[in-house]
């Protein structure tokens, strides 16, 4: 996998706020904000999305997914509600090939979403 602008963010190499962080993930505000609350959560491993976790990620995966329940409650958005999203692939609108969860949320999110 090529390495990203997640992979230097993860390695320390840009700085970010830093909203949480743990072993395996790190989560920081999105520079283009889709919702008023708008974090990206990502792994410090190089994964290019779901779709490339293995038996291996098993813990990673679970740490992304409480991480984005911790950062919703951080923010709080947790009473209001909370949307994660995780795109794999061009199709599903990923932009950038390292794994990511968008949390959103502050504001109603219609639905479908696109």
């Amino acid at each position: 996998m090529e390495d990203t602008i997640f992979g230097k963010i993860a390695r320390g190499e840009i700085a970010v706020e830093r909203l949480y962080e743990d072993e395996w993930v790190v989560a920081f505000p999105d520079l283009s904000p889709q919702a008023p609350v708008h974090v990206l959560v990502i792994p410090k491993k190089p994964v290019k999305n779901i779709l490339d976790l293995g038996p291996e990620d098993r813990e990673m995966a679970g740490s992304l997914l409480l991480a984005c329940a911790a950062v919703a409650r951080k923010l709080g958005i947790d009473a209001s509600g909370v949307r994660v999203v995780l795109n794999a692939g061009t199709d599903a609108g990923q932009t950038v090939w390292h794994l990511h969860a968008h949390v959103l949320g502050g504001r109603p999110l219609s639905w479908p979403p696109g």
